[in-house]
């Protein structure tokens, strides 16, 4: 479980952010293929094993009977890591992609509302020349609001 929700929440941190480290975008196929691998990879890898403890196998046992179900689950687990594995190598060929040939991100992919996301991808050491007002919570959704009311969005 600690593997599954650290492992996601890493990947959701890095897609959204890595246009802003980088300036380039992931491809979003790509992003689509790792987790559909890793989603059914941990679930295939850990799941078992979860059934295995139930039937009776220590936690870090070394050796388990080569017959019946808990050699089916333990090959079930094996092929969860290797799909598992598989996406995270895909993560790795998106990144070297992007690197060489990925889409040009703009300062704000994902229309979010917070500051960071209002200067340049990847950002200036100053990061702004001038502070933008902050208002509330959401700056950058006050200030696309108040440029709709003005006409120039």
């Amino acid at each position: 479980l600690l593997f599954g929700g650290a492992t996601f929440t890493l990947f959701a941190g890095l897609y959204y952010w890595w246009p802003k480290m980088t300036g380039r975008l992931l491809d979003e196929r790509l992003g689509l293929l790792q987790f559909g691998l890793m989603f059914v990879g941990v679930n295939l890898a850990f799941f078992p094993m979860f059934l295995l403890g139930n039937k009776g196998l220590a936690m870090g046992a070394t050796s388990y009977p080569h017959h019946g179900v808990w050699e089916v689950y333990n090959v079930l687990s094996t092929i969860g890591s290797g799909l598992s594995g598989l996406g995270i190598l895909v993560f790795a060929g998106n990144a070297v992609l992007a690197a060489l040939a990925g889409k040009r991100a703009g300062n704000d992919p994902w229309l979010a509302d917070t500051l960071e996301w209002y200067t340049s991808s990847p950002p200036p050491a100053h990061n702004f020349d001038a502070l933008p007002p902050v208002r509330s919570a959401r700056p950058l959704d006050d200030l696309r609001r108040t440029l709709r009311e003005k006409g120039a969005l």
